[in-house]
């Protein structure tokens, strides 16, 4: 019985005796030998490159393996590993970096059940960023025994991503209302989660040209509009209303309708942002001109222009193409709210210390510009109109039309002389 126990106990790497009839070298961290007392049996049997060293005449009772001090606690932990019975490996496995390591030796060595344990393991763990690029890097080096570790990462099919696209758009603009308590929270992942979908990529622009995306969007769009046209009607309308709780509901909306000017250009969709703001704008600029608040709510007034902004610039520079009298109503909207609003901003941030509701000087440059593209590609008749009503204006200096009123002069003083030759050429072509 005492005999039987000795033979059934199991064999240890580096334990002297017992069959241990062949030793493994490694030059450790500092370059130097180092001996592990092993056993042939157990090596040829878990690997497929120690059984053939071991047949070869002339190998002896010693093999050598070459290893770097990057991954000599990998050749340990391998050599260990193949001590273990079957069913223990995957157990002994406790991280993705060791993981790694052993995984690749393992491959090198031929230890099929060592790398299936690893791939295994690294197939079902969590991974940090770092051990990610790490495994990418491996796993390119190992080729398609280890591609099943890459399952998380793998490309999905058109179908899963524009169903995943268009649930991550109904979230992020709030087409179904977000739960408390973490619905804004939620929400804001959502919106940043469909901004880096929209970068560079091969396949999204399909995703974005699909038409149930596109009527997703558009009808969500449509919502965000008119929602926040009827929140903004009941500061007039409900007595009872508390205008601090209002403007900061008022001023999400504005956010998500912001967000949306920012990701529909990129899914050539910006025109249906500038139809709806343009539709809404006469109803926006009614309520917030309405003299009960002419001293409150700041913050959405200036979020009201930086919006504005984005819709002019897209208008004025050809982003979007519009037809004139859409031009012209757009101006004819906001051009005297801004020339109203701009002085009074600017005197309340000279009598207020910390007043953080101003037009910065960017801001300012972008509109002007945008209007003065936008009024030189009017007919000439509605820039006459403009001009007549900027010089009539106690703010004629913002903003500064003289540069486009200029270019009007020239155009209007030189337009017979210019259009001659084309009367001419009309006439000669009709003749023949």
């Amino acid at each position: 019985m005492e005999n039987a126990s000795i033979i059934a106990k199991p064999c240890k790497l580096g334990e002297l005796g017992r069959k241990n009839d062949t030793i493994i070298c490694l030059k450790n961290k500092e370059a130097k030998p180092e001996w592990f007392y092993s056993h042939s049996s157990i090596l040829a049997n878990r690997s497929k490159y120690f059984a053939h060293q071991l047949s070869l005449p002339n190998t002896g009772n010693l093999i050598e393996l070459q290893c770097s001090e990057f991954n000599y606690d990998h050749h340990i932990k391998l050599l260990k590993l193949l001590y273990l019975p079957s069913h223990l490996i995957l157990d002994s496995l406790n991280s993705v970096a060791s993981a790694v390591g052993v995984l690749e030796l393992a491959v090198s060595f031929q230890c099929e059940e060592i790398i299936q344990c690893c791939i295994q393991y690294l197939e079902a763990v969590p991974w940090e960023d770092k051990e990610e690029e790490q495994i990418l890097k491996s796993v390119s080096k190992l080729g398609p025994v280890a591609m099943p570790i890459l399952a998380r990462i793998e490309p999905v099919d058109f179908t899963a991503t524009k169903n995943v696209f268009v649930s991550a758009i109904r979230f992020a603009m709030s087409i179904n209302q977000p739960c408390p308590p973490f619905g804004d929270e939620l929400k804001t992942s959502a919106q940043e989660q469909v901004e880096y979908m929209l970068g560079e990529d091969e396949e999204l622009p399909l995703v974005t040209a699909d038409d149930e995306v596109r009527s997703v969007v558009i009808e969500g769009l449509s919502k965000l509009c008119k929602s926040f046209e009827d929140e903004l009607s009941s500061l007039i309308s409900d007595p009872n209303l508390v205008f601090e709780t209002a403007e900061e509901k008022l001023l999400h909306s504005l956010s998500d309708l912001e967000w949306m000017c920012n990701i529909l250009p990129k899914m050539d969709l910006m025109k249906d942002f500038v139809s709806n703001w343009t539709e809404i704008s006469a109803n926006v600029l009614g309520v917030v001109e309405d003299q009960k608040l002419d001293f409150l709510m700041w913050g959405l007034k200036i979020k009201l222009i930086e919006i504005t902004a984005k819709v002019l610039d897209a208008v004025g520079y050809g982003n979007v193409i519009l037809p004139s009298p859409y031009r012209a109503m757009l101006l004819n909207t906001w051009l005297p709210y801004i020339r109203k609003i701009k002085p009074i901003l600017d005197s309340k941030g000279n009598e207020e210390t910390g007043f953080p509701y101003k037009m910065d000087d960017e801001l300012c440059q972008s509109i002007e510009s945008a209007i003065v593209s936008l009024v030189l590609s009017l007919p000439s008749n509605d820039q006459a109109d403009i001009f007549a009503d900027w010089m009539k204006a106690d703010q004629i200096r913002y903003p500064d039309l003289s540069e486009a009123f200029e270019v009007w002069c020239f155009r209007t003083k030189s337009a017979k002389r210019r259009l001659e030759g084309l009367n001419k050429v009309d006439n000669a072509t009709i003749s023949l």
